[in-house]
């Protein structure tokens, strides 16, 4: 039989129990196996209760030094009660001195006590009885996430100013690095947001134009990565620039906040078909491009384009190559069967190969082709040879070399430093 003896406003504040006639602290302290929260009792006498009951502060105080204990069961341990019951005494009963002492000896959870409402600058002079003097039972999540994101930085170093401080606020990483930014004007101090706004108009300005496309090398959602990492060092500099007295923290949210809006434009607009005007195309290539090719990857799986007005050629490739490329398949060729060409795309050595038919098999001999290899400056350089290849077929990628038809001069030109 468990009845609920004192129980606060804050569901997660320990409550205290009677269970078969005994009083008990019952907390809810870290998860099992299967993530579930895990439960924690340990018995109590009439006399703390009495404290816990009347004095707030120090059943905050009690409940962050037993919450060491519990991470210390894992998922599956019991709790050493004998150390929480030994905890009882010391902090409910003890003059503040003795727990301010205790408190400099044993492990404690400084977040618990700081979403509560104690002053901060109190505890790290190991104060704690003090620093509990306006504690409430509502928590502040997002104070104690803040001070936790604090400390991290002072531990390698970096201590914000008020600038460095509104700008990770705007984008919503102060306390979280690594979630996706955003823009919060509402989170920034009024007199800070005009400054904040100079930093993110500075940013603009430097990467205006610039996009970040998808890579389908890699999936249907998945970054250009180059790209990503080109606007980021864009923004970076010029924000170092206009900005010197921002910490690393503060720009760098910047320039993610720009690469993570780039991105989301792309993955939120419909995949491009990298299609000139049909009179620009004639000028260029003569016939306004192909109107049947195949398109087959390392596994030999196969799918056929035609031209009917949908989508071009080089928006089909793509969608397939999101669909089936993968570490073990990172081969890729469209073929012109009726005019006996094509290319090969070598995504894992950044290379293409283009085949030409010489001569077509007679009599039973076979055909023989002209292999011809350049490298690829990356997704952008692939995506202008495909695109080129759909427009004019193999002559339209002469001016896109060199071409070299022995693949031991490739391997030569790929080690070759970059000028």
């Amino acid at each position: 039989m468990r009845d609920i003896v004192l129980t606060r406003r804050s569901g997660w504040i320990p409550n205290v129990i009677r269970e078969d006639g005994e009083l008990k602290l019952m907390l809810g302290a870290g998860a099992d196996a299967n993530h579930d929260p895990r439960t924690f009792t340990f018995p109590i006498g009439e006399a703390h209760l009495a404290v816990i009951r009347e004095d707030l502060a120090r059943h905050l105080l009690l409940w962050a030094a037993v919450l060491p204990l519990c991470d210390a069961a894992g998922t599956a341990g019991r709790l050493d009660e004998d150390a929480a019951v030994a905890l009882l005494d010391p902090v409910l009963l003890s003059s503040p001195a003795d727990v301010d002492a205790l408190f400099r000896r044993i492990r404690w959870d400084r977040s618990r006590l700081i979403a509560h409402g104690a002053d901060i600058d109190l505890l790290q002079r190991g104060q704690v009885c003090a620093a509990m003097r306006a504690a409430t039972e509502t928590p502040n999540e997002k104070r104690a996430q803040e001070h936790h994101a604090d400390r991290r930085r002072a531990e390698r170093g970096t201590v914000l100013g008020p600038l460095d401080a509104a700008v990770l606020k705007y984008t919503g990483q102060y306390a979280h690095g690594a979630t996706v930014p955003k823009r919060l004007p509402d989170a920034v101090d009024a007199a800070l947001l005009p400054k904040v706004m100079r930093v993110i108009a500075t940013a603009e300005q430097a990467c205006a134009g610039m996009r970040i496309g998808l890579d389908p090398r890699r999936g249907h959602r998945a970054t250009d990565k180059r790209a990503w990492d080109r606007m980021a060092a864009t923004v970076d500099e010029a924000v170092r620039r206009a900005h010197p007295e921002l910490v690393d923290d503060a720009v760098r949210t910047v320039g993610f906040l720009m690469c993570s809006e780039a991105a989301d434009r792309s993955r939120n607009t419909p995949a491009e078909d990298d299609q000139e005007p049909a009179d620009a195309r004639a000028d260029r290539y003569g016939p306004a491009g192909k109107t049947a090719l195949s398109f087959t990857d390392d596994k030999g799986v196969e799918k056929k384009w035609r031209r009917d007005g949908t989508r071009t050629a080089t928006a089909e490739f793509w969608d397939f190559v999101a669909d089936r490329s993968a570490a073990d398949n990172e081969v890729f060729t469209i073929e012109d069967e009726e005019m006996g060409e094509g290319i090969q795309l070598h995504f894992y050595a950044d290379s293409l190969a283009r085949v030409t038919t010489i001569r077509e098999g007679r009599g039973g001999s076979d055909p023989e082709y002209r292999v011809e290899y350049t490298l690829v400056d990356g997704l952008e350089g692939y995506r202008d040879l495909v695109s080129t290849y759909a427009r004019g077929g193999c002559a339209a990628l002469d001016r896109h070399g060199p071409w070299m038809s022995d693949v031991a001069d490739l391997e030569r030109a790929r080690r070759r430093p970059a000028r």
